[in-house]
């Protein structure tokens, strides 16, 4: 059956959603409108529904007219894309004006916008969707399923290490995210899709938690204490930098589009520098977790390496089981002297006879036995391979599926409830108990 679609806020990140509805997931569902206050950005969108061959594009609606959009155009849900702090407002007035929804991570930023979450699905029944494609990745499935196995006995520690390079993780500190208010961190906007991680391969929630961290990579006082010089406000200057910090818009037509085309609508600079001032979140993070079955988590966020991927280490009662991921092993100029420009880019950057290859690799062992891998199969696309499934279940509906990957709103409290709770005891300098928040995650 033919679902009506609305997008709400038409950023990169809506492109995902945007191109799966109108190729493999076409005969299932429509767009029948955008909800943006940038017409630049609905323009770009428009462009690639003439260009898929559709008679007509969606219709476009401003953030304050969300209601009369989902009357107006009958629409079934609306997949919200937009900034983090907007969540929880467009979020539960769609659901109250008759759509249900789904939402990209975090769920929201704040225990006020939680609260509004759980009155919103109470009073209305509408259904919400977390869209945690990590969930999806075959290795972090392969993971999982060891863990439900048994095979390594009753879980009493996970030890997490997430490590974002230079690339990547420097784009958190030129964009909005750079600003707690609009974020949460990225305690709540990044490890919120690794908190779940954890909570999901536990099948438990936290009930206390303790972090330490700070801003001692990016910023304007930390480039000012290495010698950095004088940082230009944005990356895309005349004439181009070879700075390997600056993101120049003109380098990326879809950058360009969404962004730099679009600037003189609403004033925002995609590219600002990573030293500029006005940063208020941390880059370096580190966060002790208590689970209600007794396990505990050591987990950490460095945003400034030389290679990205992760390492995971879950102790159980009858061995141990490790996953180690690089995603991708160096960074290193093209030919031509630039760098490339995509964050989700991996494995073209390795360096021939490169030490740190892109990989993935499962091992299991038990106690009194040699360890043994765990094969993983698939494994290709964006976010570890995860994307393409997850997709499917949207919006086709999900498959019986004994790992339990489909996300509600449950899954989504008690993601971002640790990263609400380590900001909270980052500031307070103590450890924070989930059940002195008044959430309900059970």
């Amino acid at each position: 059956m033919m679902r009506r679609y609305a997008v709400i806020g038409t950023g990169h990140r809506a492109q995902m959603y945007v191109d799966s509805m109108l190729a493999d997931h076409a005969d299932v569902a429509e767009i029948v409108a955008w909800c943006e206050p940038n017409p630049v950005r609905t323009d770009y969108f428009d462009d690639l529904v003439r260009a898929s061959g559709r008679t007509s594009v969606p219709v476009r609606y401003a953030p304050d007219q969300i209601e009369q959009m989902v009357a107006e155009r009958l629409v079934d849900a609306v997949i919200v894309t937009s900034p983090d702090h907007t969540h929880a407002e467009v979020a539960t007035r769609a659901m109250r004006a008759g759509a249900d929804v789904i939402i990209e991570k975090p769920l929201t930023t704040d225990l006020a916008g939680s609260r509004h979450f759980i009155e919103a699905l109470e009073d209305t029944g509408r259904s919400l969707v977390l869209t945690f494609n990590y969930r999806y990745a075959p290795r972090n499935a392969a993971l999982k399923d060891v863990v439900a196995s048994g095979e390594i006995g009753e879980v009493t520690s996970v030890h997490f290490e997430w490590l974002l390079d230079t690339m990547h993780g420097s784009d958190y500190f030129r964009r909005w995210h750079r600003e707690r208010d609009r974020s949460g961190g990225l305690l709540v906007h990044n490890a919120s899709h690794h908190f779940d991680l954890v909570n999901w391969w536990l099948d438990d929630f936290p009930s206390r938690v303790f972090a330490s961290g700070g801003l001692r990579f990016y910023g304007d006082e930390n480039a000012r204490a290495r010698g950095l010089g004088k940082r230009p406000e944005r990356g895309t200057t005349t004439p181009p930098s070879h700075d390997p910090f600056a993101l120049d818009l003109r380098d990326d037509p879809r950058l360009k589009a969404l962004y730099l085309d679009a600037e003189h609508h609403d004033g925002y600079l995609r590219d600002r520098d990573p030293f500029a001032p006005g940063i208020t979140i941390e880059d370096n993070m580190s966060v002790l977790v208590d689970y209600t079955r007794g396990a505990s988590l050591t987990y950490s966020l460095n945003t400034h390496s030389p290679w990205e991927g992760y390492r995971v280490g879950i102790n159980g009662t009858e061995g141990r089981v490790e996953l180690d991921v690089v995603e991708r092993g160096s960074l290193l100029p093209r030919p031509d002297g630039r760098r490339d420009l995509d964050a989700s880019k991996t494995g073209h950057v390795d360096a021939p006879g490169e030490l740190r290859p892109r990989s993935q690799r499962i091992l299991v062992q038990r106690h009194w036995e040699a360890s043994r891998e765990v094969e993983i199969t698939g494994g290709e696309g964006a976010h570890g391979g995860g994307d393409a499934q997850m997709l499917a279940d949207l919006f086709r509906g999900p498959a019986p599926d004994p790992l339990g990957r489909p996300a509600g709103y449950k899954d989504g409290l008690r993601s971002v409830v640790v990263g609400i709770a380590a900001t909270s005891s980052l500031h307070i300098g103590l450890p924070v108990r989930i059940d002195d928040l008044g959430l309900d995650l059970a």
